[in-house]
């Protein structure tokens, strides 16, 4: 019996994606956990943030052995608890109103929570943040006040021979005022960070909305840079470590655009910089190095040697009359039960040793941007006051 053409050419057809599915069947391996909890994320909610500000923490992942979860606000481990489904959960708090950051591991992989779309951009590796929130908006808050914008620059960098992105945060009423000049603060951010990390946790845009919006801080530009002027984990060659090379790549490459593209106030007296962790170093030194450059400081739990800088700079910081008229604000503040409180209280007492004039704020807390956008709202209404340098009204020196 003869059949059509197009019979035979169906019949191999269908034989063919038969054998193909059964060959990829057999070639697939066992999924592994990490994807299970992927696959699965819909049919759960986490990080589900209770009434109370208990947290809720879930995923999903039937074929896992151990699940653990880090959170930014503690030094511990938690294990989470598997139930008959194969979703695993655990409970924290209550937490006091803030953001927070953490991640899973899963059978020895860490990833980020699958079932939350707020993801933590780092260098590398990704975290999930979530949001506690309090009864009524904090300073770190959006409130119903005028808002600031946020710009990105791409520009290719001489120093470094590539494109960088830097943010820009430009105050409320900056497009309309054409004829106004702004002062500037360079916010760094820590070890493994982005420049994101001061907006999306840290909220700098919204501090500094509502310190202008209550008359407690003069308007500014805020410039984000990336601080990993190196790539994360590399030490430099020699002398030119990623301090060193930030450093050079701020002062030729970053501060000249901005002051070419906004419109900034001129003179050091309208210049300031600051940064958290990693970049609470780098500013100490770059600040050390070029007081003639900054009016202001602030280091919120510097990490590094940084307790050595006023002994390796002594010919800025031995003169304490001379730096005490030249320096608006030098800030200094630290969780007592952070890891680097130890070298930030150093630092503290080796600038009352030589005289220097300083806010020194130990606070309650760990390493995390929920005392860090404390900080940040501490340090804003120290800057640019046109009659002087302003003081902390509680527990400043």
């Amino acid at each position: 019996m003869k059949y059509p053409t197009s019979v035979l050419i169906g019949a191999l057809f269908l034989a063919l994606t038969r054998f193909s599915a059964a060959q990829n069947s057999a070639a697939a391996p066992a999924t592994p956990a990490v994807s299970a909890a992927n696959a699965a994320s819909t049919t759960v909610v986490s990080p589900d943030v209770l009434s109370d500000r208990r947290v809720v923490f879930r995923l999903s992942a039937p074929k896992a052995t151990a699940v653990t979860m880090k959170g930014d606000w503690h030094d511990d481990v938690k294990a989470l608890t598997k139930d008959e489904k194969g979703v695993w959960s655990l409970t924290l708090g209550p937490f006091a109103p803030s953001k927070y950051i953490y991640n899973f591991t899963v059978d020895g992989v860490t990833i980020a929570d699958p079932a939350n779309p707020q993801v933590k951009l780092r260098q590398q590796g990704q975290g999930s943040f979530f949001d506690v929130a309090g009864a009524t908006p904090g300073l770190g808050d959006a409130r119903d006040v005028p808002h600031g914008a946020i710009e990105v620059n791409p520009q290719k960098s001489v120093v470094l021979s590539e494109t960088r992105t830097f943010l820009v945060y430009t105050p409320p009423g900056y497009a309309q005022d054409r004829d106004r000049r702004y002062p500037v603060l360079y916010l760094l951010h820590g070890s493994n960070d982005r420049p994101q990390g001061w907006v999306d946790i840290g909220n700098i845009n919204y501090i500094a909305d509502n310190l202008i919006a209550d008359k407690k801080a003069e308007p500014m530009i805020i410039v984000l840079p990336l601080a990993h002027a190196l790539p994360m984990g590399s030490r430099g060659t020699g002398a030119r470590n990623n301090a060193v090379v930030f450093e050079e790549y701020l002062l030729k490459d970053v501060i000249p655009a901005v002051e070419a593209k906004y419109r900034v106030a001129a003179g050091r007296q309208n210049r300031a910089i600051a940064g958290l962790s990693m970049g609470g170093d780098i500013t100490m030194r770059v600040f050390s190095n070029h007081v003639d450059l900054f009016s202001a400081a602030g280091m919120f739990s510097p990490a590094g040697a940084v307790r050595a800088v006023p002994t390796e700079k002594a010919a800025v910081y031995g003169d304490a009359k001379g730096f005490n008229a030249k320096v608006d604000a030098l800030y200094l503040a630290c969780g007592r039960q952070d890891s680097l409180f130890a070298s930030s209280k150093e630092l503290d007492e080796s600038l009352t040793k030589l005289g220097i004039n300083h806010t020194w704020r130990p606070t309650e807390g760990y390493h995390h941007f929920a005392l860090w956008r404390e900080h940040a709202a501490e340090f804003l209404p120290l800057l640019f006051h046109k009659n002087g340098p302003a003081s902390l009204a509680a527990g400043g020196k």
